[in-house]
């Protein structure tokens, strides 16, 4: 009887470890400004030196990747696994994310990364993040924020003075099934502007995904981002097709989990206690219905598709922004948090 229970023990133990080696995490994390000390003449970086207005020392900047490196351990830890990959923004170039990955806490990730310095006038980008003992990397390309072939309109003068991030497209395979990820940091809403820009970013990364498909029938396609919109507003819902239920998606539609659960009252920041989700992530038709039984996208828990990952210790706890995300600075003083936005990510899995 002993050893019965022992063999089923062991079977147990192999079916579990099966079933991990079939599910794989996938998310997106706002770093918020996480830039070196050090003054690059190309870019817009002033605030954080050690002389600037943040007076950013080495010190805060080891502070900072310490905070980053322990949420992503901590999501690590909750979900058995380290993100399979991960998108980023608002970084300054490769070198932040490669103090990042060598954090003691998450070096045995080993993680790669896929950057391109970028014409943004804050001197920002973004980036993936990506575990090559679970995906495979081909290929990637930065692609540029243009005018041309839009059908929205824009002032000539806006033409001209526009700059902003690139749009990052990596693909590779998981566990054998091809894959693409968009990586986007959609045009800020200062002054309550730049919805059209918005949009045209979403135009962009849209057209460029349908010619993956085309080019790479059955591809699974991944897009995140901070949008800087909503789930419901017209560059996700409009330009990026994005739909809030399962029924509603066609072939040429992305499933958006994120939709539900803003409409639900959940959120990944606020601002003047309005809670937003613009840290979004979209799965088009392949990767949400798996039609040849591969790798799908999973319902995480209370029957979401999307999480967004929030604990106590990167919540503010008290004040003005109780409940807010601790972010890096408050009022212009340095509080030594996390970031002002909360990661989200998804789960695919093979069924057993």
């Amino acid at each position: 009887m002993k050893r019965i229970i022992t063999i089923a023990a062991l079977l147990l133990m192999a079916i579990c470890a099966n079933a991990q080696s079939r599910t794989y995490v996938i998310g997106f994390y706002n770093l918020e400004n996480l830039f070196d000390i050090y003054d690059d003449p190309a870019k817009n970086d002033n605030e954080f030196l050690p002389d600037g207005a943040n007076q950013w020392t080495q010190a805060k900047y080891e502070k900072k990747l310490a905070n980053m490196a322990k949420v992503i351990k901590s999501m690590a830890k909750d979900n058995g696994r380290y993100h399979t990959v991960l998108g980023v923004s608002e970084i300054e170039n490769r070198m932040v994310l490669e103090d990042l990955v060598a954090q003691p806490e998450i070096a045995d990730a080993n993680y790669q990364i896929v950057h391109y310095d970028g014409p943004d006038r804050r001197g920002v980008d973004v980036a993936l993040l990506y575990n090559p003992k679970q995906f495979t990397f081909i290929e990637s390309e930065s692609i540029p924020f243009t005018f041309e072939g839009s059908d929205i309109d824009f002032s000539d003068i806006d033409k001209d003075y526009f700059r902003t991030r690139d749009i990052l497209m990596v693909h590779g395979t998981i566990a054998g099934e091809h894959f693409a990820f968009y990586v986007m940091h959609l045009p800020s809403r200062v002054g309550g502007k730049g919805g059209n820009l918005r949009s045209r970013g979403a135009e962009i990364a849209y057209r460029h995904s349908l010619g993956m498909m085309e080019k790479y029938p059955g591809i699974k396609i991944v897009a995140m981002g901070d949008m800087n919109d909503d789930p419901f507003d017209e560059s996700m819902a409009v330009y990026f097709h994005g739909r809030e239920t399962l029924e509603e998606v066609g072939p040429e539609d992305y499933f958006n989990p994120f939709l539900r659960m803003i409409k639900d009252g959940l959120g990944s920041l606020c601002y003047q206690g309005q809670w937003s989700i613009y840290d979004q992530i979209l799965v088009n038709n392949n990767l949400t219905f798996a039609p040849d039984g591969g790798l799908k996208l999973m319902q995480i828990n209370k029957g979401y598709y999307g999480r967004i990952y929030k604990k106590r210790f990167m919540m503010s706890k008290s004040g003005q922004y109780k409940g807010y995300p601790l972010r890096t600075f408050s009022n212009g003083g340095f509080i030594s948090g996390y970031s002002d936005h909360y990661p989200t990510y998804i789960v695919i899995s093979k069924e057993l």
